[in-house]
């Protein structure tokens, strides 16, 4: 009886979510079966359309996996997409400069992406704990100028020769391509990497020293500090690692995907991952799943216009009003328990 209580809890969210969105599709005079199965099948409907899902799960997971660290230190780490587009940015230098075969070139960008990712996290790291900016702010400042800097180097330094757009850098060489599997566009690098920044994250974070002196520093400063818990190097120290892991899936957005620096190369896949992380609870084991979810969801709502002339926007308030409804019952939980609380003392002290 428990276990079905914690489930109905779990699903109620998601069927009001899908509440909404059956009422959305009704207004507009569509059959909400045919729209929903439209954006299933235009994530998972063949091999090609699951590899497409697959490439932005990959992505999606390496930003999740990272905030997962930061939020368990308490740190809300909302300049993500900033540095999933500075491990972007460092991996396109790497992949531009540096002439490699293959094998060297994939690990080469990975790191420079890890490296751009951690710098970028750290710069609002050292704004916190130094500058006392609160993180949001930091981060967000952060994320416009990483945004900028791409359009800059874009039409600037890397632009292409004899044309003035900001579409992108000339393509990188093949040997800075990730390597795809057969005709399909998913690079098993990507989904490797991905499945093994989930494993470590949640192994750091459930069994380890570092894990458990991490969220003694995101419950409670003053309690951690007295413990002997260096505070300050942990909190710069879930920054970049949570950084990095971000700038990773930048990386592999621009060898795997784009083959190419664009503007804003995140495609929004930080703030998505932020999305994730609340729904998973900040639990790095529940990543995979509600990312795939989340990758399904942006890569079928594409056949919406296609089928149906239903904009696909329909995805992005499917996955908003979910979010807000499971915070919405995160936050009705959290105060029926404080009420519950303050009735068991009153009875104590009655």
């Amino acid at each position: 009886m428990i276990q079905m209580r914690s489930l109905l809890r779990t699903l109620m969210p998601v069927l009001g979510a899908l509440g909404v969105a059956v009422l959305l599709i009704l207004l507009v005079g569509e059959s909400p079966f045919e729209a929903l199965w439209a954006i299933v099948d235009g994530g998972t409907g063949n091999i090609s359309r699951l590899g497409d899902s697959l490439t932005a799960w990959a992505t999606l997971s390496l930003a999740a996996a990272g905030l997962a660290i930061t939020f368990t230190a308490g740190l809300w780490n909302i300049g993500v997409e900033g540095q999933v587009i500075a491990g972007a940015i460092a991996a396109s230098y790497v992949a531009r400069e540096i002439s490699a075969p293959t094998p060297v070139m994939i690990v080469l960008t990975l790191l420079a992406g890890f490296v751009g990712g951690a710098v970028w996290a750290l710069l609002a790291g050292l704004l916190k704990v130094k500058g006392r900016v609160n993180e949001i702010f930091g981060g967000l400042g952060l994320t416009f100028v990483a945004i900028s800097l791409s359009t800059y180097l874009i039409i600037g330094p890397w632009q292409r020769e004899g044309v003035a757009s900001t579409s992108g850098t000339d393509p990188f060489p093949k040997e800075a391509w990730l390597p795809t599997l057969g005709d399909l566009r998913v690079s098993a690098v990507s989904i490797v990497v991905a499945v093994l920044a989930l494993i470590v994250v949640y192994v750091l974070l459930r069994g380890t020293r570092f894990g458990l002196r991490l969220r003694a520093v995101g419950q409670n400063l003053q309690s951690s500090a007295l413990f002997g818990v260096a505070n300050t190097r942990y909190l710069l120290m879930a920054f970049m690692l949570g950084g990095g892991l971000a700038g990773v899936a930048g990386a592999i957005r621009v060898t795997g995907f784009y083959h190419k620096l664009v503007s804003g190369p995140g495609g929004g896949h930080g703030y998505l991952g932020i999305l994730i992380i609340l729904l998973a609870a900040y639990k790095a084991k529940w990543i995979a799943p509600i990312a795939f979810f989340f990758a399904v969801v942006a890569v079928g709502a594409s056949q919406l216009p296609l089928r149906l002339q239903i904009d696909a926007s329909l995805g992005g308030i499917v996955r908003s009003v979910l979010v807000l409804f499971v915070l919405l019952a995160g936050g009705w939980r959290a105060r029926r328990a404080a009420t519950r609380g303050r009735e068991s003392v009153e009875e104590v002290t009655a």
